[in-house]
């Protein structure tokens, strides 16, 4: 009996990672006649939305932003709901038992009680939706953030370290991590929290933006690592996790390229790029959300990558900035 069900487990994966490795290219991927909701549509969310639309899927959003509602609906969505996600407005809008959920909200506004809103009282509610029908929805991702992590010191982190959150803030995005974790059954068959590092890519590059604006002496230490992901890497490892075998679940994982660099080198490097001059940092105390200090740490997606196959098409800072700015 074990042996047949190690026999099982082990097909299902090897033929699950040879076809996410070699699907990289996310055209590969199918998702024809499956449902997906999406909570947030904006910079990660609307992608992801493009992409699943293209693989195939009915896709369906929830989205605070009526601008970005309509240009949603543009795109071909074949429902999008404009509410705040913690209200239960929407939830006779949307119908439950959905294939897939994808929970990429964002905070509703700056400071503690915007995070709350958003990110905990936004969970409890999908979760009260998702319990409402008869079937259960059957994969639910959440994309949550690195903040949770408190290390600095160079520390490597893997999803094993403690994540009491480093931040008041990401103490709050821990909070709507548990509550998916202690999520009933009858909400979701299973679910993934995928812990995104430092989000970049196609309109989305502060670092950049600040050189191409002359800016010579840049706030902060040079000194501590960038942990970056690309937002196409995102929706990738997101659409892994859509399309595991059954025999995974319930599991969290460090989302990030596996190559953080230091800011100073990120700064040089991108300085060179556009013609200007390197810039120097101030030596201040960079801060991050929350108020404190920048955190030196070097994040590990080792996980992700050997459980489920996923490989980031933008393994580094130089891969995916060459990308934005058009250069092989």
């Amino acid at each position: 009996m074990m042996e047949g069900l190690r026999f099982c487990y082990s097909f299902a994966l090897s033929n699950y990672v040879g076809l996410v490795r070699f699907g990289r290219n996310l055209a590969l991927m199918n998702l024809a006649g499956k449902r997906l909701v999406i909570f947030g549509c904006g910079y990660v969310g609307s992608s992801l939305a493009r992409t699943a639309l293209a693989a195939g899927a009915q896709v369906e959003a929830v989205t605070r932003n009526t601008e970005k509602a309509a240009a949603l609906r543009a795109e071909g969505l074949t429902s999008v709901v404009t509410a705040e996600l913690a209200s239960a407005d929407w939830h006779r809008q949307i119908a439950p038992g959905a294939d897939f959920v994808v929970n990429c909200v964002s905070a509703s506004a700056p400071g503690i009680e915007g995070y709350r809103q958003s990110y905990v009282a936004g969970q409890k509610s999908i979760l009260v939706w998702a319990q409402t029908g008869q079937i259960p929805v059957g994969t639910l991702i959440y994309t949550s953030s690195t903040s949770v992590y408190p290390h600095g010191d160079g520390a490597v982190v893997d999803e094993l370290a403690d994540s009491g959150g480093g931040t008041p803030t990401g103490a709050i995005i821990r909070e709507s991590e548990i509550i998916l974790e202690r999520a009933s059954a009858l909400a979701c068959r299973r679910w993934f929290i995928l812990r995104l590092a430092g989000i970049y890519g196609p309109g989305r590059h502060h670092l950049l933006d600040q050189l191409r604006a002359g800016a010579i002496a840049l706030s902060g230490s040079g000194g501590p690592h960038l942990n970056l992901i690309y937002r196409d890497d995102i929706v990738s490892a997101i659409m892994a996790g859509l399309v595991a075998p059954a025999v995974f679940g319930n599991e969290t994982f460090n989302v990030t390229d596996g190559h953080p660099a230091r800011r100073a080198e990120v700064g040089s490097w991108l300085a060179a790029q556009v013609g200007v001059a390197s810039p120097v940092f101030d030596g201040t105390s960079g801060t991050r959300r929350g108020g404190v200090p920048t955190p030196d740490r070097l994040i590990s997606s080792k996980k992700i990558q050997e459980m489920l196959g996923w490989q980031p098409q933008f393994p580094d800072y130089q891969v995916g900035y060459r990308a934005i700015l058009g250069r092989p």
